[in-house]
């Protein structure tokens, strides 16, 4: 498996893979505190050209809150990104018969795809640290984080909502043939749960409220209020990592 991860870390490199996705977590990071920053002014702006209109644009005020929140606001579009990069993980083997000569020769499926899994959490986990390290830094910088309810923890639950991402991700990608097949499937079980959180009954228990992370910040929610969402997401990792390791075993190369 040591084998192979150096293999799968071999092409992220060659492939430029992960220099791109590198530089579009770390250009998110620098965004939340530039857009949270140039806020005010834009609308200053706009408040001397509305005026004749009647309109009246009030003071914003910018702070470690306007920062984070930001955060949260790009952080999807980020992590949908990361996926449309990892979707072909698997699939780009399927297609080229790379993983037919390796798994003749000895290595186990199972560490074959172990050894994906273990890459796509890992670079999800680097990449997502350091955007979240970019923002926090500029908030020391700018601003006291500590005005900022329970921030580490809101970043701990979208991390993990992250993680909750990729499972099914790996998942799909063992059971179906094409990059398109595994992001339709992706989709499909993300907007079901974000669809489904939106019944109060359901909200409470569904990974998609790891996403509220706002609801932290403004002081509306405690960390306790997750809990049953961080069981049920942590479940569900490991129930399609066992399953996904079922169905990779089965997979016709």
């Amino acid at each position: 498996m040591r084998a192979f991860l150096k293999k799968e870390w071999m092409e992220a490199v060659r492939t430029g893979r992960l220099w791109i996705l590198l530089l579009v977590f770390a250009l998110f990071g620098i965004m939340n505190p530039a857009i949270a920053k140039l806020t005010p002014w834009m609308l200053e702006l706009m408040g001397e050209q509305l005026a004749g209109t009647g309109i009246r644009v009030g003071e914003i005020t910018v702070d470690a809150i306007t920062f984070w929140t930001q955060f949260y606001k790009n952080m999807p579009m980020a992590l949908i990104i990361f996926v449309l990069f990892g979707s072909g993980s698997f699939t780009v083997e399927y297609q080229r018969g790379t993983l037919i000569p390796v798994v003749t020769k000895g290595l186990s499926r199972r560490k074959v795809a172990a050894a994906k899994m273990i890459m796509l959490a890992g670079m999800w986990t680097a990449l997502y640290a350091i955007c979240a390290g970019i923002t926090y830094g500029y908030n020391v910088y700018f601003w006291d984080n500590g005005t900022a309810s329970s921030w580490a923890f809101g970043v701990f639950c979208f991390w993990l909502f992250g993680l909750w991402v990729i499972g099914w991700l790996v998942l799909f990608s063992t059971v179906v043939g094409s990059s398109t097949q595994v992001l339709l499937g992706t989709g499909a079980v993300v907007t079901g749960a974000y669809v489904l959180g939106l019944i109060p009954v359901c909200k409470k228990l569904l990974p998609a409220k790891l996403m509220g992370g706002l609801s932290l910040l403004q002081g509306m929610e405690k960390p306790g209020d997750f809990f049953g969402s961080i069981l049920t997401t942590c479940l569900t990792i490991l129930l399609c990592v066992l399953a996904a390791l079922i169905f990779f075993d089965r997979k016709k190369l």
